[in-house]
């Protein structure tokens, strides 16, 4: 598979203990995404942060967190996350998500991943 050109960046800021039907959330959105046909997602766990309620969460060894900031990351085509976007919705009870426009230089697969 080969993509280029202009595409959605979608990205979702939630905690590591939000969960989605027993699961964490985060695993519960990769499994989604991946099972509609996405290009791919990216998790990075965060080393601190905070939200709407203004708790700090964070890896500092005085304070350590049991919810640290959690962000996924989704590059495709402008169509399929418009299309995964009502399904993300309803699936994120507490969290932000922001889409914005990028330019894909390049996506190049050599092969089909395996299930």
């Amino acid at each position: 598979m080969k993509m280029e050109g202009e595409g959605k960046l979608l990205r979702i800021f939630i905690g590591e203990s939000d969960r989605w039907h027993g699961k964490p959330l985060f695993e519960a959105i990769v499994e989604r995404v991946r099972r509609e046909g996405l290009a791919g997602a990216t998790v990075v766990r965060g080393i601190e942060g905070f939200g709407k309620t203004s708790t700090v969460h964070t890896t500092r060894i005085l304070r350590l967190s049991s919810d640290l900031p959690v962000l996924v990351e989704i590059v495709d085509t402008a169509q399929l996350i418009d299309r995964i976007l009502p399904i993300l919705d309803e699936m994120v009870s507490e969290g932000l998500l922001t889409v914005e426009k990028v330019h894909i230089i390049a996506y190049r697969t050599a092969a089909t991943e395996e299930p």
